[in-house]
Formats: C-alpha cells, structure tokens, sequence
C-alpha cells in the first residue's frame, strides 16, 4: 500500500478538480527562454515537519546549504533531460559529468566548471568522490548505468524509462531491493509531484466509484517512422557514437537522430526496438502512473495486446495491451490496461468524450467511473443507487500531504530515510507490466505471466521476447 504518498479527498464530492498548473520538465522551452527552477522556494514546512515524511540528516548542522550536506552528484547525460536538472542541482555539488557528445560537455561545464568530465559513463561511475548519480541517458542504456550504480553503492535517480526490456526490470529492481536500506532511487516520472495524483488515489480508496473494477490509461501521441534511418556520414570526431549505441546494436550514424530540440529529442530515436520501447516506455511511462499510484498493484498474471502490423525495426504507434492484476488487501481483481496511438477504451459514460484527454487514465467502478489527465479529475456516477452516500471523502486534515519538488525529495531522501515516491520497486513493476504488454503485442497472443519467476509459463517464444541481446563487451550487470 502507498497510503505515504496518496489517499483522501477533501471534504464535499465535486465533479471536477482544476490544478493549477505549472511548467513540466517535458515542456519544450520558447525560443530564447532558459529554463526556470522549478517552485524554487521549496516549502519550509518539508524541511521542519514531518508533514512529507521525511527525515533530516544526521549531517545537517547549519541548514540546507550548508557544505557538509551538499551531495556530491554525477549528472549523465547533460543536455536535454539533463539540462532539466541544472537548477536543482546547482544546490548540491556536482562533481562529475558525463555525455557522448562534448559539445553537450562543453555546455554543462559552463553551469558546473569545477566537475570532472567524461564521455564513457563506466569511468564516471569508478569516480570515488561520487555519491549519487542523476542519469539522463539514452533509453537503452538506462538500465545499465541504474545497475551499475547501485552496485557501486550510489544513488540514483534514473530518467524514465527504467529499462527497455522485461529482464532489464527485473534485474534492476532486484539490484535496488537488496540495496533498499542503503540507497534512495527515483524514476523521473516527475509529473507525480501533482497534487492531483493525491486526491485521485484519495477518491479511488475512499469509494467514490464503489468498488473497482477496471482502470486505462492512454497516449495519444502518433509519431510514425518506417524504419531505421539510412547511413549518411560519419559522426563529428566530437560525437562518440559507439559509447551513444552502447549495449544495442550497431547502426550506421545519422544526423537526424539528433535533430530534436533540447528536451525533445528523444522523440528522433526512441521508437526503434534498439533505442526505445517508443510511447510504451515513454509517456506511458507517465500516464500509466496516475492508475498505478492509486491501485496498489503488483505484477500481472497475464498481459494481451493487439496494434499496429509488426515492424521489426519500429514499435508500434497504434496499440493496446491488456493485463490482468491480482487482488489485494482493499480492492478485487482488476483489468489493467494501455492504450497509445489512436487506440481508445470505450467511454462509460455517452457525454464524456475521452478524446478530449490526450494523456489519462480511467477508473470504472460498481457506482460510476472517475476520469483524470495530470492535474484534473472528474466523477461520473451511473445507475439508480449511484447518491455518492457510499462516499465517504476524508478530512481535510487527512488529506495526503503535497510531495513537493519531486527531484528535491530524492535529493532529501539521499541524505535522509531514502525513501521516495517512485522508487526502483514502484516503478520497476510499472514499466515491467508496459514492457510485457509488448512481448505479448509481438507474439499476437494472450500469454500466462508467472511474475515471482519472471517467466511465460505458455508461450516459448514470449519467453524469448522477455530480454535483448547486448553487444560484445556490455554486461547489465557490472
């Protein structure tokens, strides 16, 4: 159960929740804009009560910037997503950075001059000075600096998503629950700071739908490529493009793979297999985390999915996987599922257009389904017994507390209890789900998962499917 970081709602039902919103790290900046910290006045109140749960370091002598508290950070991955995290960053000591393309070095150093620089991220991690990591790599390589990470003893905080395969996953949450009481890990699913998160968690347990009974989430995002992208040149002598395809295989180099803008660029590359498990790991990542943080799941029993015809090269845009999840202490079995690229659950409800929400997630339950994108939500009761009398929303005074900055609860987690809203256990079982969806998209079938194994139990060749093939050199595990 998750009740630390999501449950109540406030005092009356109301049909619809505006957050007020505020600039996500995702966004893309306006031209000739820098990018602003994010609630730079962290509130005091985190930092003085127990109201966020968290736990003052034993090291804190002369309050939160006091050197002997600062954290000794390496940054892999510098521009882009890493950018992102220059102002949180800029509290700490960032002593390490690393990237494949130097003039990405070149551009952090001017933010953190005194920091060693490296264009391999295994030298980086072997740096004795560093005591966390803050990785904005590439997808496929993920899961690879997170394992050897904390087999180094660091923390980390790791860009979504967490890996790229279902034995990535699993090998990286196992790694981390032997290290749990030693190391503080977050994914950057940062839109889980919302507010919103709480309350939507809060009105599932509290029943304002009645009993649950299914959930879905979905993206809408459709970028279609046909394949991988042609050879054209070579790489600048300042690119490293061997240590960017790191454990995948070798592709020819081309400029277009580059060509986003700072923040977005994945969007060139994360679609192919090699590089990506395209909107599954990526907004998915996001969205499928407003349904996770409210139903306690653990892994499913069987997943199923269906889309676009199979590119071997591409995922694909259009798709929809289905899982079955486990009962639990407060809720019954219930059906999981994704769906990106046009793909749509049906509406519940004729007036709710659900179109409408690019990026969401549905809970349908016994009473009536509850709708929500990032930072909204909304009930719809059903049926002639659907008086909202079976909701009991709880007190103000029991509401969740607000997580704060969310890369700001990893940093005091560092230095404090470790423990943090999305952790390598909460979110390495998300994104092994999404993956597995995948794996069953691929072999066309509904599959049996045995989650404590990691194993198919009913279809060889999905099991085949659960891992990838790592160039000559790269290990997962070192």
């Amino acid at each position: 159960m998750r009740e630390n970081w999501a449950a109540h709602h406030s005092t009356t039902p109301i049909l619809h929740y505006p957050i007020t919103p505020f600039l996500s790290l995702d966004d893309p900046l306006p031209r000739g804009q820098t990018r602003p910290m994010k609630r730079r006045h962290f509130l005091k109140s985190i930092a003085f009560t127990g109201a966020a749960g968290l736990i003052l370091p034993r090291t804190r002598l002369f309050g939160a910037n006091a050197p002997s508290n600062k954290l000794n950070v390496a940054l892999i991955g510098t521009w882009g997503r890493g950018e992102a995290h220059f102002a949180g960053l800029a509290q700490e000591n960032v002593v390490a950075l690393c990237d494949v393309n130097e003039k990405h070095l070149a551009f952090a150093a001017q933010k953190f001059p005194g920091a060693k620089q490296y264009v391999d991220w295994r030298k980086c991690l072997d740096q004795k000075d560093v005591e966390a990591v803050v990785c904005c790599s590439a997808d496929h390589t993920h899961a690879f600096v997170a394992n050897w990470t904390m087999n180094r003893g660091k923390h980390i905080y790791c860009e979504k998503p967490l890996a790229n395969c279902v034995q990535e996953a699993r090998v990286v949450r196992a790694t981390y629950l032997k290290n749990k009481t030693k190391l503080a890990t977050q994914v950057g699913t940062q839109r889980h700071e919302y507010e919103n998160f709480n309350r939507v968690r809060e009105m599932i347990r509290d029943g304002a739908i009645g009993e649950l009974q299914e959930v879905s989430a979905w993206g809408d995002r459709q970028l279609r490529k046909p394949g991988y992208l042609p050879a054209a040149g070579d790489p600048p002598k300042d690119f490293h493009w061997d240590l960017w395809l790191g454990p995948s295989p070798a592709h020819p180099w081309n400029a277009e793979y580059f060509s986003g803008a700072s923040g977005m660029n994945c969007l060139q590359w994360n679609m192919y297999w090699d590089f990506g498990s395209g909107q599954v790991g990526d907004m998915g990542s996001h969205t499928m985390d407003i349904a996770w943080n409210a139903i306690d799941a653990d892994l499913p029993t069987s997943a199923e999915g269906k889309g676009d015809p199979f590119n071997p090269e591409v995922t694909p845009v259009k798709l929809e996987t289905h899982f079955e999840v486990p009962a639990n202490d407060w809720r019954q079995a219930i059906r999981v599922s994704w769906y990106q690229g046009g793909a749509m659950p049906e509406s519940p409800v004729r007036y709710l257009d659900l179109k409408k929400i690019d990026h969401g997630a549905l809970f349908e339950g016994s009473k009536g389904c509850l709708a929500a994108d990032f930072e909204t939500r909304a009930v719809f009761p059903h049926g002639n017994q659907a008086d909202l009398t079976y909701y009991k929303p709880r007190s103000k005074s029991a509401l969740l507390p607000p997580l704060g900055n969310f890369q700001r609860q990893w940093i005091n987690a560092c230095k404090g209890d470790l423990k943090t809203s999305c952790d390598f256990d909460y979110a390495g079982k998300m994104i092994e789900m999404m993956l597995l969806g995948l794996v069953a998209y691929r072999v066309g079938k509904k599959i049996k998962y045995d989650g404590g194994a990691g194993q198919v139990t009913d279809n060889p060749e999905a099991n085949e499917l659960l891992a990838r093939t790592y160039r000559s050199g790269w290990t997962l595990n070192g």
